[in-house]
């Protein structure tokens, strides 16, 4: 008796899962995809830069970190449930994705203005902030408080609060042109 080889037959109409080949096919779905990636390499950079590079984020620091730990998962189901959601439900999760970067783009803008000096920061970590009690002064040593009008890091007179806001403001049209292309399919 010959041996029976196991069959699949493909159903070309079904939902498929995410394959490279399908995600370079896709330019919708490649934009959302490397805007995914430049968005775990930006908090990756962060996380590096506080961890290994020694960089203490400052108050307007920390708060630019929440959009990315809001957009990354949103991103990440996106490009995986692709084929797999309604066109009305992956159209409005590419809008919610670009208004979450909309924000991280001002939250960017914003801290660089405060470290170019156009504008204040928040008192609590610029300015002269308030009166001091001689009790906050017994352990000053334990923390460190970072101004946010103090430039850290700058790179072609670009500090790190500037990239934020023009890397948020890449992706934003790289998901705005996803969901243009989608929307037109």
């Amino acid at each position: 008796m010959a041996p029976v080889l196991a069959t699949r037959t493909i159903d070309v109409n079904s939902p498929a899962p995410l394959r490279f080949g399908a995600l370079f096919s896709d330019r919708a779905r490649l934009l959302a995809a490397v805007s995914l990636l430049l968005g775990l390499a930006t908090i990756a950079g962060a996380w590096g830069s506080q961890l290994i590079g020694g960089l203490v984020p400052c108050e307007l620091c920390w708060g630019q970190r929440n959009p990315y730990y809001l957009g990354l998962p949103l991103l990440l189901l996106i490009v995986l449930a692709w084929n797999r959601l309604p066109r009305a439900a992956l159209l409005l999760a590419l809008a919610a994705a670009a208004a979450i970067f909309v924000w991280s783009t001002y939250l960017g803008a914003h801290h660089a203005g405060v470290e170019y000096g156009f504008w204040p920061g928040p008192t609590a970590c610029s300015g002269t902030g308030v009166d001091v009690k001689f009790e906050d002064l017994q352990n000053l040593n334990a923390a460190r408080v970072v101004p946010c009008d103090a430039v850290q890091f700058e790179l072609l007179g670009i500090t790190l609060a500037g990239f934020n806001a023009l890397i948020s403001a890449a992706i934003v049209a790289m998901l705005g042109a996803a969901l243009w292309l989608r929307g037109q399919q």
